[in-house]
């Protein structure tokens, strides 16, 4: 599928998260389980959480695994306040259920498109999840997004 990748200022928004320090092989088994974590605790809490996120500050991973959220709330355990970054970011949308290939594809698109129009990532990256509707599941979307330096690279 094809991805387009266009420039957005994104903006940071609240988040509850539970971070982790893991490796690319164990995060497919970890993320469910650092999810649940934030879900039972905004549940429990009587919270309003929107749309799932994933944060990866860096190749190590770091990640933050979480929700979004409306208000400010207390840390709670490993649950804590968070925001999605922000600034200039690369940005295109994963279309259909988000398994590790879509994404994948739609990464390494928006790494491509950078490379080819001089934008410098950061490293960091994250993703956006829209709500599941079990009858469309092809109708779904995930944001990816890249941070990008604020000034472009000579190679543009």
């Amino acid at each position: 599928m094809e991805h387009a990748v266009t420039i957005v200022m994104a903006t940071p928004t609240p988040i509850a998260v539970v971070r982790e320090t893991t490796t690319w092989e164990a995060f497919p088994t970890r993320w469910r389980v650092l999810l649940d974590e934030v879900w039972a605790f905004a549940r429990t809490s009587g919270l309003s959480a929107g749309r799932n996120v994933m944060v990866y500050a860096d190749d190590a991973p770091n990640v933050e695994v979480g929700v979004e959220m409306p208000d400010a709330f207390k840390a709670n355990g490993r649950v804590v306040p968070s925001t999605l970054p922000s600034g200039r970011a690369a940005r295109t949308v994963a279309h259909g259920p988000p398994t590790p290939e879509g994404l994948g594809a739609a990464h390494d698109a928006v790494v491509r498109w950078c490379e080819a129009n001089g934008e410098q990532r950061t490293g960091v990256r994250w993703e956006v999840y829209g709500h599941w509707d079990e009858a469309h599941p092809d109708d779904f979307e995930t944001e990816i997004y890249w941070l990008v330096s604020s000034t472009r690279s000579s190679a543009s």
